[in-house]
């Protein structure tokens, strides 16, 4: 159940799943706490169910491993921007996200391919807040490097490097923007905002 005390737990205008009240995303990691190959195996077999456009998949998963393959988790920490390596070096298990651009039996550009791993992350991520993991994305990374370190193939291109654990002590973290964030309520728009009745800037009927 959320705790209502707990800053990053959401403050919603309307009941919604406790999972996704709990979900957010730490730079804090405990490298103490280890996870296990059956958790990832629930990670995945959640991304493993998410919907697709025509049952593409395009997603895949490198997982690297800080204690099992300590040479090829710091290849992988290092593709990454100066800032994220100072904090995910902490972090038990990263994964690499490649994302199959085109569609498999026609080698036709499928246009969806993004939209359909992110839901398969989105997936992921909820199986992993509801097992009480931490999970946090990465835009910052060289995808060149990324491709040569985990060997990933064309016509896959790496997308986005995760970040997964357990939520460690803040004061770990070097940077004071980065231990402020930790503790700062999550915001976000109100749904007047993005969501419209029939036509643009519509507000949406409440009855």
């Amino acid at each position: 159940m959320p705790d209502p005390s707990h800053p990053k737990h959401a403050r919603t205008d309307h009941d919604i799943l406790d999972v996704i009240r709990r979900r957010w995303s730490p730079r804090a990691f405990d490298p103490d706490a280890d996870i296990s190959a059956d958790e990832l195996h629930q990670l995945f077999e959640a991304a493993r169910w998410a919907p697709s456009s025509m049952n593409e998949q395009p997603w895949r998963f490198v997982v690297v491993h800080a204690r099992r393959s300590p040479a090829a988790f710091a290849a992988l920490i290092g593709t990454l921007t100066p800032r994220n390596q100072e904090w995910a070096r902490l972090a038990p298990v990263l994964l690499l996200v490649a994302v199959r651009s085109t569609i498999e039996k026609s080698g036709h550009p499928n246009p969806h391919a993004w939209y359909d791993a992110g839901q398969a992350v989105g997936f992921l991520t909820l199986q992993a807040t509801d097992a009480g993991l931490a999970v946090r994305q990465m835009q910052g990374f060289d995808p060149g490097l990324a491709r040569d370190v985990c060997q990933v193939p064309e016509p896959f291109e790496p997308t986005v490097v995760i970040a997964v654990g357990r939520v460690g002590d803040p004061e770990r973290l070097a940077h004071e923007a980065h231990r402020t964030a930790e503790l700062q309520p999550r915001q976000r728009r109100p749904i007047g905002e993005f969501v419209f009745d029939e036509v643009w800037g519509r507000s949406l009927r409440t009855g």
